[in-house]
């Protein structure tokens, strides 16, 4: 890489925007002009929203719904409680995470987390009747 202000070849970046510099001389002249952090690689939402599952099966739920956890305010009610979020922590590191699900299962708290979710990616069917 070449220095951007000599043109010579260059061993360091700058912290902020990256750019090559080549020496403590070269690095004070850049930084009497302001620079900006380079622009973070970012996935569009539809591009995330368009990732297909690998191994999809019926119950698999679609991203979109996923998606809508994030705008529950009854989830994000039971998430505010330490000892769910706890739950989930050991729930998600465990090494037979069935058997742990049964067990959590029995917590209101906790089929109250599960309730809120299904709720979300999984509503109730409207009654047709009048």
């Amino acid at each position: 890489m070449s220095c951007i202000q000599c043109g010579e070849q260059s061993k360091y970046k700058c912290p902020k925007c990256r750019q090559p510099y080549c020496s403590v001389v070269c690095c004070q002249k850049h930084k009497e002009t302001p620079c900006e952090a380079p622009p973070k690689p970012n996935a569009t939402e539809s591009e995330v929203v368009k990732k297909e599952y690998e191994f999809p099966t019926e119950d698999t739920v679609p991203q979109e719904k996923l998606k809508l956890l994030e705008e529950s305010a009854d989830l994000k009610q039971c998430l505010a409680n330490p000892h769910v979020r706890e739950l989930l922590k050991v729930l998600d590191s465990s090494p037979h995470p069935d058997a742990l699900f049964q067990e959590y299962m029995q917590e209101p708290i906790f089929t109250e987390f599960v309730d809120a979710c299904l709720k979300v990616v999984q509503p109730p069917e409207e009654d047709d009747q009048i």
